[in-house]
């Protein structure tokens, strides 16, 4: 079995990436940010690859932080680990990267999703949880406070009052709750999880242009903030680019001699 703490492996357009520190219930380092970020990145420049899924080997998705260097940087003893969660390479990351990939991002949430675990999971678009799964943001019970733009994220996910429950809290809940609450889209038995999160994202892949996908990411992330009108007025122009396409012509066509389209990949993020 491979120590890497990040796997990836493409298979049918879509890039599955797995999160290998399974004895550790996934908790990140600098390393495992390192090898998420390449990841993600590798996806993104392959052309074979239309969407892309992220789980966890094991019983965890990822457990937040090592608790290690958490404990370091507490008692003033943090070094130049890269397992050092405040360490500038680590600091330096942007832990929202995922949203500004220029294909669907699934997570697969397979167990313990927690801290900085829980943030990556918001920061993919879809999520799906198995039955289950235990979900917490844990930052106040740490003396911390919603990292790396959750506190931006949450709220447009579940509405202020459900994100103020679960970062105030910090409690624990699992997925079934999760799915009632809108942090998850969809739960299934553990041993279906990953299955159909795969399958998923190789429909996105199969029936979806790439280019219009790229481009719906960029409206839904981007517009959020935007007024009405200028939102309005983006989307028109989108609009008018892609009735100049051949993604156009060839979704027409395709729907008429019914038969799954032929759409052009998309590069780069």
């Amino acid at each position: 079995m491979s120590t890497d703490p990040v796997l990836y492996e493409q298979a049918d357009g879509v890039a599955t990436i797995t999160l290998n520190r399974p004895e550790r219930l996934n908790a990140w380092t600098g390393l495992m940010g390192t090898g998420y970020f390449n990841a993600l990145d590798r996806a993104a420049a392959d052309p074979d690859v239309r969407a892309v899924v992220v789980t966890g080997a094991g019983r965890g998705f990822c457990a937040g932080a090592d608790m290690d260097s958490l404990s370091g940087i507490s008692t003033g003893d943090g070094s130049d680990d890269p397992g050092d969660p405040t360490a500038p390479e680590l600091r330096a990351e942007r832990h929202d990267y995922a949203l500004t990939v220029a294909k669907p991002v699934v997570a697969a949430v397979n167990g313990a999703c927690a801290g900085l675990g829980f943030v990556h999971a918001m920061m993919c678009d879809v999520r799906f949880a198995a039955a289950g799964a235990k979900f917490t943001s844990s930052f106040a019970r740490r003396g911390l406070i919603a990292e790396h733009g959750v506190s931006w994220m949450l709220p447009r996910i579940v509405g202020p009052s459900n994100a103020l429950d679960i970062l105030l809290s910090g409690r624990v809940f699992q997925a079934e709750e999760a799915k009632e609450l809108g942090v998850v889209t969809k739960v299934f038995p553990a041993e279906e999880l990953l299955d159909a999160a795969v399958s998923y994202a190789r429909d996105l892949g199969r029936y979806s242009a790439p280019w219009s996908m790229a481009r719906i990411k960029q409206q839904v992330w981007g517009q959020m903030d935007m007024d009405r009108d200028v939102a309005l007025e983006h989307s028109n122009a989108i609009m008018a680019q892609s009735l100049k396409r051949p993604d156009f012509a060839e979704g027409v066509q395709s729907f008429l001699e019914r038969r799954d389209p032929n759409f052009e990949p998309v590069v780069g993020a």
